[in-house]
């Protein structure tokens, strides 16, 4: 019956991905897939296997950065970030390591249009 399966799928969904352990494993196959796909003139394309392998291949090098990065980023933007890459079925770490830098960013510039100004000193009296 398909009501229980299509139930199941929407609870994962729904749950948060456990993101604070580490960089979770995506699969990155279907975006590069489509990726190479879109570039090429035709599906018979022979450039569409070398642009899906640049692609898996930048993905790697990106997930290897987050791998590094992972800890600097607070944990409940892990959070958030993991569950929106993988919410719409193809997933890419560069879209992961772009929402985590912009609400990296966003929070910065939030604290600091908070913080109080600087004191400056007046000009001196000549």
């Amino acid at each position: 019956m398909i009501l229980p399966k299509a139930l199941a799928l929407g609870a994962q969904l729904l749950m948060p991905v456990a993101a604070g352990d580490g960089v979770p494993n995506l699969n990155v196959e279907q975006v590069c897939d489509g990726i190479a796909k879109q570039g090429g003139v035709t599906f018979h394309d022979p450039a569409i296997a070398q642009e899906k392998k640049n692609c898996l291949d930048s993905e790697q090098a990106i997930r290897d950065d987050l791998v590094k990065q992972w800890s600097s980023f607070s944990p409940n933007d892990r959070t958030h970030c993991v569950n929106e890459s993988v919410m719409g079925g193809d997933s890419s770490y560069t879209e992961l390591l772009t929402c985590l830098e912009m609400a990296r960013d966003v929070r910065a510039m939030r604290e600091q249009q908070a913080a109080p100004p600087a004191a400056t000193k007046p000009p001196k009296p000549k």
